[in-house]
């Protein structure tokens, strides 16, 4: 079963993007209320996907992702950047810091799910 895990330090917004992926079959979600706490998620329990929001508390998203790509047993995990950093210079540094996708907020729940979908798949 396909863990997915929600790191955004707003519940409302962890509680949004978890709606919008519970199309999806047989997934299990973890949530992650700082850079931190997504980090210990990750070393407590396999983890498939990564949504990660980048303004969190203590580590920033982007270390979170840094990190990710540093350490080989999560380098594979494939991570959607969901942000409200709409400038492309966020874009590009979180794209060629290993994130698949980059989404900007407010997002349409649908291409959300569709590009989990399709990430989960080929992972």
């Amino acid at each position: 079963m396909p863990n997915i895990l929600v790191a955004d330090d707003s519940p409302t917004m962890r509680r949004m993007v978890i709606a919008s992926l519970q199309s999806l079959p047989n997934v299990h979600f973890e949530e992650a209320s700082s850079g931190l706490e997504a980090i210990e998620r990750l070393a407590l329990a396999p983890v498939h996907l990564i949504v990660l929001d980048l303004n969190m508390p203590d580590i920033h998203g982007l270390e979170v992702l840094h990190f990710t790509r540093r350490h080989e047993v999560f380098r594979s995990i494939p991570v959607i950047v969901l942000t409200t950093k709409g400038d492309e210079a966020s874009r590009a540094e979180a794209l060629s810091a290993g994130a698949a996708i980059y989404i900007t907020k407010p997002f349409e729940p649908h291409l959300l799910a569709q590009y989990a979908r399709d990430l989960l798949e080929t992972a």
